[in-house]
């Protein structure tokens, strides 16, 4: 496998990582997905046990901070919310009977339970 694959595929997988941490914790405590986000600072150690050796385009070990933000940011994003979906057991809320939510669960093809709620809260 080339270098440059297994430097992403170790940047995604700190993001997956680091977006479950974020999201566990979140269901404890609502600014613990600050630890989650911090752990990015330790990412080129990360990604330097898992490929020992950096590509062509990334000069050093200071530039794997830079080279690896976003395609680790979104996959943080992404398993944070994920994984605190997960935790808090997530129930969609259905404001409108002309939503299309509320037509999908009412219909049968949704595979979930929605609450219906008429009221707006200010």
């Amino acid at each position: 496998m080339k270098i440059e694959y297994k430097f992403s595929f170790a940047v995604y997988l700190w993001g997956i990582i680091t977006g479950v941490i974020s999201g566990v914790l979140a269901y404890y405590n609502r600014s613990a997905w600050i630890i989650g986000f911090l752990l990015y600072l330790i990412i080129d150690k990360f990604v330097m046990a898992l490929i020992k050796e950096l590509p062509p385009d990334v000069p050093d070990e200071r530039a794997i901070l830079r080279k690896a933000f976003w395609g680790w940011l979104l996959f943080w994003l992404y398993f944070t919310m994920l994984s605190y979906s997960v935790a808090i057991n997530f129930q969609p809320v259905c404001y409108s009977n002309q939503s299309l939510l509320y037509k999908l669960v009412h219909n049968g093809t949704a595979k979930i339970k929605c609450v219906f709620n008429a009221t707006l809260s200010g």
